[in-house]
């Protein structure tokens, strides 16, 4: 089932799966870079699939990136 996610449906997801705090007001797809604010307070951009798919839920700084292999 093909599932078509709206700013509420994503704004929704961030707020019962993260600490983190969705600041972008509209959705135009999967290759657009969405703003949050982490609980830290940091405010971060990440692709909503990248969100979602690979649980990077937080800011660089709680978060940090994982090492290349």
């Amino acid at each position: 089932m093909n599932k078509r996610w709206s700013i509420e449906r994503i704004r929704e997801f961030v707020e019962k799966n993260s600490d983190s705090k969705l600041l972008t007001m509209e959705y135009h797809g999967f290759s657009q870079d969405l703003l949050f604010e982490c609980s830290c307070g940091n405010r971060f951009e990440k692709k909503f699939k990248k969100f979602k798919d690979n649980h990077q839920r937080k800011c660089e700084v709680c978060q940090p990136p994982k090492a290349s292999r």
